[in-house]
């Protein structure tokens, strides 16, 4: 998967915003101020660090050469996801809906009710 469609993909979910807060290199997706996303926009191994459910996590892992634990990230939680190593668009973009999916479970009542 290509950058620019990840990205879009991101952008596409509800209140997503996009910023920099590491760095003109990372690029960070957050839905209403709770990142899910991260992009790597520099190097010749695009990679994005997306939130993942822990058991799936390593289930992904031992199957996908292209996904390891989460650089610079919870690694029980987070994956890497090296998006020019076999990994297939339909699966990158559904983990990117899982990571979206986590991370608006787990906000208060009173935001997740703003996304309906």
């Amino acid at each position: 998967m290509d950058l620019e469609s990840f990205r879009q993909h991101c952008l596409s979910k509800q209140k997503v915003t996009e910023s920099f807060p590491f760095g003109e290199d990372v690029l960070v997706f957050k839905v209403l101020d709770k990142m899910f996303a991260t992009l790597r926009l520099d190097g010749e191994d695009p990679r994005a660090n997306l939130k993942c459910d822990p058991e799936r996590a390593q289930e992904l892992r031992a199957s996908y050469s292209g996904i390891e634990p989460g650089y610079h990230m919870n690694k029980k939680h987070w994956n890497t996801i090296h998006l020019e190593a076999g990994v297939e668009d339909g699966l990158i973009r559904s983990l990117i809906d899982h990571s979206y999916d986590l991370v608006v479970a787990r906000l208060p009542r009173k935001k997740r009710d703003t996304l309906n």
